[in-house]
């Protein structure tokens, strides 16, 4: 291992955060993890990681901080406070973000981050698992430039697609903006693939000539064997992309920007929460549709 490379804390094991982490330490990075769960810290221990008590441990010799959490209070709550990453971590080093949070959080926690001597950067990530394990990310990035200079070949790591989108929050507001596409998509997939069902159409043949043509998308290619299938196994939880419509609903609001379209499916995610499918991959938007056609 190359003693150059910066030495990675890594906060958050979950879906995203382990085969990411995994693909730092493949990369040459030494990696420290913390995270909640024990199966997740024995998992980074057998892929070559070490793992660490506290986030305070994770972080004190740490040259590099990620985080990657489920929603902003998860944030707040291993980056303030006396066994925080702020009161923790060297002055000088840097804390990546990868967690997918309200802008305004990002923003407030560079401003509290710099009276520490710690850089920020808000990197959150579209891909889902698979395009974690395989990482081919798209991390879209808000901060500094140096910074992103800084952290580019640990993006390159993780991700294909690695842009600097602006100053603080601005990667959340991308990430914002992905997050609304995407749940579109899904739900104009879902509703195609009744449609086809109900008017007796070979599906898969039906899927693959649509997937050809203007109607084909990624997230038609990554989700059409769950909807095939009907396999709702999370790669991205219906819970995680209701939080999601919530922050671009309220981002959206704040700086006057119509979502009619986007309005609609963030109810329909939230219908599908509240009929107990939170736990779902959100290709499962198919079962809201399919409720909704009496099948």
């Amino acid at each position: 291992m190359s003693t150059a490379l910066p030495r990675v804390a890594w906060i958050g094991l979950g879906i995203m955060g382990s085969p990411m982490a995994e693909n730092l330490i493949k990369a040459g990075y030494a990696v420290t993890g913390y995270t909640l769960e024990q199966d997740k810290l024995d998992r980074l221990t057998t892929n070559g990681g070490t793992t660490a008590a506290s986030v305070a441990e994770a972080v004190k010799d740490a040259d590099v901080v990620i985080t990657m959490v489920p929603a902003s209070p998860h944030v707040e709550a291993v980056a303030y406070g006396d066994a925080g990453i702020l009161a923790n971590a060297r002055s000088g080093a840097l804390l990546i973000d990868m967690s997918s949070i309200t802008p305004q959080t990002s923003v407030d926690l560079a401003g509290a981050a710099a009276g520490h001597g710690i850089r920020v950067l808000d990197a959150p990530v579209s891909g889902g698992e698979a395009g974690a394990i395989e990482a081919v990310l798209s991390i879209m990035v808000g901060g500094e430039q140096a910074d992103f200079d800084e952290a580019r070949p640990i993006f390159d790591a993780l991700g294909r697609t690695v842009v600097l989108c602006g100053p603080h929050g601005s990667g959340q507001t991308v990430k914002a903006a992905n997050q609304l596409i995407v749940a579109v998509n899904i739900q104009a997939c879902a509703e195609a693939v009744v449609f086809l069902e109900k008017s007796g159409v070979d599906l898969h043949a039906a899927l693959e000539v649509l997937g050809g043509g203007l109607a084909g998308s990624t997230v038609l290619a990554r989700k059409k064997q769950n909807f095939l299938s009907r396999d709702f196994t999370p790669g991205f939880r219906v819970d995680l992309h209701h939080k999601d419509m919530g922050i671009v609903t309220d981002a959206a609001r704040n700086v006057g920007a119509a979502l009619p379209v986007g309005a609609v499916v963030a109810g329909l995610v939230a219908s599908l929460r509240a009929q107990g499918d939170g736990g779902l991959d959100h290709s499962a938007l198919l079962r809201g549709v399919e409720r909704l056609s009496g099948a």
